[in-house]
């Protein structure tokens, strides 16, 4: 059983969904995300469980594991945000084929950042594939998925721990 302090470096890394935030409240152009091949698609985003049509979602797509969740820092990073209102969904056009991973924030008063309570987001988060969260985010090969040539639909649950 992880001690109380590991547990609570694991909730700190969760909240480090700033990440989502350097995104600004418009929706941002995509590209290919510092890839050089010919081929790329579409990748369109769903969330579910969102508790209010309130503030912004704010997704972050990256395919270099150091980057994630927090993806802010990575130059090739794609960062998209949107209206919270339903259906609130996200496209990332020209992505370059490769295995990705997606961080999701519900930044629900708009402020541009991961609002906490005691150490516990007050807002709600997801990542690509849904992986179960325990203590910390969720390791990026429980959030990995690959992106060929077609078009490709996923779908975002979004959770809330307050």
């Amino acid at each position: 059983m992880a001690s109380r302090r590991t547990r609570t470096r694991r909730i700190a890394a969760l909240l480090a969904l700033p990440l989502l935030l350097a995104a600004n409240d418009a929706p941002a152009p995509s590209g290919p995300a510092g890839q050089t091949t010919g081929q790329s698609a579409t990748l369109t985003v769903s969330f579910t469980g969102l508790r209010s049509a309130k503030g912004y979602v704010r997704a972050c797509l990256t395919r270099d594991p150091r980057f994630f969740p927090n993806c802010e820092k990575d130059p090739h990073a794609l960062k998209q945000s949107v209206a919270a209102t339903p259906p609130a969904r996200i496209s990332f056009s020209a992505v370059a084929s490769g295995d990705y991973a997606l961080s999701v924030l519900h930044d629900e008063n708009g402020n541009a950042r991961a609002d906490m309570l005691l150490g516990i987001p007050r807002e709600g988060f997801g990542f690509s594939e849904n992986p179960r969260i325990r203590f910390g985010p969720p390791k990026f090969a429980a959030a990995r998925f690959h992106i060929g040539t077609g078009d490709l639909t996923k779908e975002v649950r979004l959770q809330y721990f307050l």
